[in-house]
């Protein structure tokens, strides 16, 4: 009688002392892609604020002359706004994603994910890789923002249409047979699911990168 109620028992600690099977990276899915975006855009929201404001502070010394009160306000001059404060906000965006990718492969709204970005080698992106994958998806919001401008020509149907270029990248997924969305196409990389087991933390990710440097 303690025999057979012995095996039970040993099959079951068996059972539990054998290895789960392992999970392998899958194609990050389109919604979980854009709550990654929603994640790092109140991030790149603040430091666009930031280097706004600075710029704003530096232009406003070097080019124009301040008034003492809101009627002798003045806006900064066209130029310093196409050549120093929008090059600026851009490369604000290169080198976020840049940074991150190349370090780990996660930004922090994509590590909440477990969410990863390579290239198709499986390597972590250059800074060569990252600018132009950054540029592979501005590319549809562009375009779907120059055909709004034209059409509507206010500022809120120029906003609306970029906006949708921007959904398409990701809706894009659903009708690709591998599930890539536009910038993966065009650049040669892709966004992956990783497994719990195999998720790295985005600071040990640094880490590991200098030692192997």
């Amino acid at each position: 009688m303690l025999k057979a109620t012995a095996k039970p028992k040993l099959k079951r600690k068996m059972q539990a002392n054998r290895p789960a099977e392992i999970e392998e990276p899958s194609i990050a899915k389109p919604f979980e892609r854009v709550i990654a975006i929603v994640y790092d855009g109140m991030l790149i929201l603040a430091l666009l604020f930031l280097v706004g404001t600075v710029l704003t502070v530096i232009g406003t010394l070097l080019t124009m002359q301040t008034g003492t009160d809101s009627a002798q306000a003045q806006s900064l001059p066209t130029w310093y706004q196409n050549f120093i404060m929008t090059p600026s906000f851009i490369l604000t965006l290169v080198g976020f994603y840049g940074l991150f990718w190349r370090r780990g492969g996660q930004t922090l709204g994509m590590q909440t994910w477990r969410l990863k970005t390579v290239n198709n080698t499986g390597h972590l992106l250059t800074w060569g890789q990252s600018f132009k994958r950054i540029l592979a998806a501005c590319l549809m919001p562009l375009l779907c923002g120059i055909i709004g401008s034209l059409i509507g020509g206010s500022r809120a149907v120029l906003l609306l249409s970029a906006f949708f270029g921007l959904m398409f990248n990701y809706i894009f997924c659903l009708f690709n047979s591998r599930g890539l969305a536009v910038q993966d196409m065009i650049s040669n990389t892709i966004t992956l699911k990783m497994p719990k087991v195999a998720q790295e933390g985005l600071w040990s990710g640094f880490r590991n990168r200098k030692k192997n440097k």
